[in-house]
């Protein structure tokens, strides 16, 4: 190994660690190693095998060095060759075991990789919607990829370093010591010049890669939301394109500047401790070749302390970063529990049953409930706060109680924010009630299933949704339907795109089926991606569906042809509608009106009416706003 090849190493740990460690945890390493220890075998065969290679590293510089004594001594060819010979052998077996344990390196990292993904990912699954409507996204990605990736590195780098680095430095110590320790004293007095430019300099490119760093999150946060069909619509109706250009090119400026600086400071870096390493060598040649010429040393052993110094600069280098490096590796781990330790608030019993077959009622028995206050649901790191809005834990539903028989309709009127929604959340389960119950089947009131004690697939396969911005994953058709029912069949497929009034639409795209959508179905009209989530709702054939205002956004054509599909949805199915516009309700078994989170009024459309309550003053404000958006579209001659 060259001095050039430590100085680049050196510079690539250093710049790469992170600095302001915590205290050593013990309980995190306790948890480092359950992760360990399924791999435990191929762990101890590794630090072997890195013993190993240290051993056949410090081999070689020593038979190099009785080679040369061999010639010195003019001695037999035989033993030149001998030597020759077990040089190569070593070369060979270095070759073979550096490739068993790079591979056992990979296996036990990717690995570590896998298990921690894989345990992120069902757990972040299992959070409740809270939880995603106050975390940034990409912070949380960031956890499945960078704070993973370097803790992968305490089991793929760090531990293997470790390992070969403490036992090449001792034999390397012994070694350079039994052969001449006025030499070894030599090398030991000028390694704080290489070692003390290198943290300083590691230090400054440090700073630069994170400033960088910054820039470029900076600049791919600004691509990723300008470059959505949403953002980019925006952009292209309200933004300014050329101060959105000087804005980036700023940005991109910057990240140039600092990559000419940092290749200038590598470059320098580099140059100064391989000309340390070659002062270094000149010293080494010129004592140990003057105690040569005297007799005190042998010709052979000049060659061999030329060689073991890089294999004493190396160890100490890595090892003086070591504890950087552990420390970082723990920090990435410690980012990674911490997301695994936020306990979901909706959790599934260990007794739960699944709901019974046949036709369901819905039933809210006094229910009240509060929204959770971030601290129990997110993490200011995830949110990028410095302290968590412990704010919340206010009432927004209030004593709600209400009944709908198997087959009936129900529809929730009222002003926005009056809890509606929540009533929508509380019976698909997305939040849990503080008091009463929601219940599910039941002949009579309070014999039904809690919700709470029903199993998350039968709750799955008896529930089925409609919101209003009918959400789409960027797939195929055939992959967004699939998603209520994996196992559909393609005709499966087209009753259900038949009965949401889109046949004739997806047979006329060139791919059908296999058409994919575009990022949130942007792809698609709005009526169009709202009457494919209806589509995808028939096809997982729910017994109870739940449609929170899904016709809002909606124009009249299109509330027509989705109003068509809801019929189908709706046709022999217990029914939770939210509704914007009354004219949509007025068929509904039952139309409760909510305010302020509680039920005010409930009656069906014409008894409502009649009450002359809230129900009679929303219906009369929107047929007068109706009316007057009317006559304004007649045009004045």
């Amino acid at each position: 190994m060259s001095m050039e090849r430590v100085a680049w190493g050196s510079l690539y740990n250093i710049t790469r660690a992170k600095s302001g460690s915590k205290p050593f945890s013990k309980a995190t390493l306790k948890r480092v190693l359950g992760f360990a220890r399924p791999y435990r075998t191929k762990l101890i065969a590794f630090v072997g095998l890195s013993i190993a290679l240290a051993f056949l590293a410090v081999a070689t510089p020593v038979l190099a060095g009785q080679v040369v004594n061999t010639i010195v001594a003019k001695g037999g060819a035989d033993e030149v060759i001998r030597l020759a010979v077990l040089i190569a052998v070593v070369a060979v077996a270095e070759a073979g075991l550096g490739l068993v344990s790079r591979w056992m390196s990979s296996t036990i990292g990717e690995g570590v990789i896998v298990d921690l993904r894989t345990r992120v990912f069902d757990h972040v699954q299992k959070m409740p919607i809270a939880f995603f409507t106050r975390t940034r996204t990409g912070a949380l990605v960031s956890r499945l990829n960078n704070d993973v990736i370097g803790a992968q590195s305490a089991f793929a780098g760090t531990l293997s370093g470790v390992v070969s680095n403490v036992v090449a430095l001792v034999l390397t110590m012994i070694v350079m010591l039994g052969t001449s320790w006025q030499v070894t004293v030599l090398a030991m007095i000028l390694l704080p010049i290489f070692l003390i430019p290198a943290r300083r300099m590691g230090s400054r490119l440090a700073d630069l890669r994170r400033e960088a760093a910054e820039h470029n999150a900076a600049m791919g946060t600004q691509m990723t939301e300008r470059f959505s069909a949403p953002g980019a619509t925006l952009v292209k109706l309200f933004g300014r394109p050329d101060e959105e250009s000087r804005e980036f090119a700023v940005r991109a400026g910057r990240v140039r500047d600092i990559g000419v600086r940092t290749a200038m400071l590598q470059f320098t870096f580099v140059t100064a401790l391989t000309l340390v390493s070659a002062l270094a060598l000149a010293l080494v040649y010129g004592l140990g070749g003057w105690l040569a010429i005297g007799g005190q040393l042998a010709a052979g052993d000049v060659v061999v302390l030329a060689l073991l110094l890089t294999r004493l600069y190396a160890p100490l280098t890595a090892l003086s970063n070591a504890r950087v490096e552990i420390m970082s590796a723990l920090v990435s781990f410690e980012r990674v529990f911490e997301i695994l330790d936020l306990k979901p608030l909706i959790q599934q019993k260990p007794d739960a049953v699944a709901i019974p077959p046949g036709h369901v009622s819905v039933e809210f028995d006094d229910v009240r409930f509060a929204y959770p206050s971030a601290d129990k649901v997110s993490l200011a790191s995830l949110e990028e706060v410095s302290t968590l809005d412990t704010r919340g834990g206010e009432e927004v539903l209030h004593g709600i109680s209400f009944r709908v028989e198997p087959g009936q309709t129900v529809a929730l009127v009222g002003s926005s924010g009056a809890g509606k929604s929540t009533i929508a959340q509380l019976l698909s389960r997305l939040y849990d009630v503080d008091s009463g119950a929601v219940r599910l089947g039941g002949t009579v009131p309070g014999s039904g299933l809690d919700v709470r004690d029903a199993t998350f697939d039968s709750l799955r396969d008896t529930l089925g949704m409609v919101t209003q911005d009918g959400h789409l994953f960027h797939e195929s058709i055939a992959s967004n339907l699939r998603l209520a029912s994996p196992d559909a069949t393609e005709d499966d497929m087209w009753d259900a795109i038949r009965q949401a009034r889109l046949e004739i639409m997806v047979r006329s795209l060139p791919d059908g089926l296999d058409t994919v959508v575009g990022e949130r179905g942007y792809r698609l009209s709005g009526g169009e991606r709202q009457r494919l989530t209806i589509a995808r709702l028939l096809i997982s054939q729910p017994r109870v569906v739940i449609l929170d205002e899904a016709t809002a956004a909606l124009d009249s054509t299109n509330e027509a042809a989705v109003q068509a599909a809801l019929g189908a949805a709706l046709k022999g199915r217990t029914a939770v509608v939210i509704a914007h516009r009354l004219s949509t309700i007025r068929a509904a078994d039952i139309i409760l009106v909510v305010e302020d989170g509680q039920i005010v009024e409930r009656g069906t459309h014409t008894e409502l009416l009649a009450a002359e309550g809230r129900y009679a003053e929303l219906y009369r404000t929107q047929f007068a706003e109706a009316t007057a958006v009317a006559e304004e579209a007649v045009p004045e001659f």
